[in-house]
């Protein structure tokens, strides 16, 4: 489906589809319930390959992001971040995609900073 024929059907346009697309903008709950509604998926789809994580306690200063979301955010922004995704998303073996993890942590931890995220 192009970018013209989604922002059609959510009464976007496509200059903002392509924002969305891209990272600029960000979805919100709503936007995304209708964009799972033009796709013919459950909202869930777009979370397929999160993480699982155990709830967390509110932070202190409220809906503010960590330093290390805010440093996962930015890259995902950008164009490396962006292609990466892009690509990564692509990979239909589940098996392949959790090598590609696996490979990327084993090259993250060799740089031998001792970080995860650098």
């Amino acid at each position: 489906m192009s970018q013209e024929k989604l922002g059609e059907k959510l009464g976007l346009t496509f200059q903002q589809v392509q924002k969305y697309e891209k990272g600029i903008n960000r979805i919100g709950a709503s936007r995304l319930f209708d964009l799972a509604q033009v796709l013919g998926v459950s909202v869930q789809f777009f979370y397929e390959e999160a993480p699982a994580s155990e709830p967390q306690q509110p932070a202190a200063d409220g809906f503010a992001e960590k330093q290390d979301e805010h440093s996962i955010v930015e890259f995902l922004r950008s164009r490396d971040g962006l292609e990466l995704n892009k690509a990564f998303v692509r990979i239909s073996d589940a098996k392949a995609r959790r090598a590609i993890v696996e490979l990327v942590r084993s090259l993250a931890n060799d740089t031998g900073t001792g970080t995860e995220t650098e």
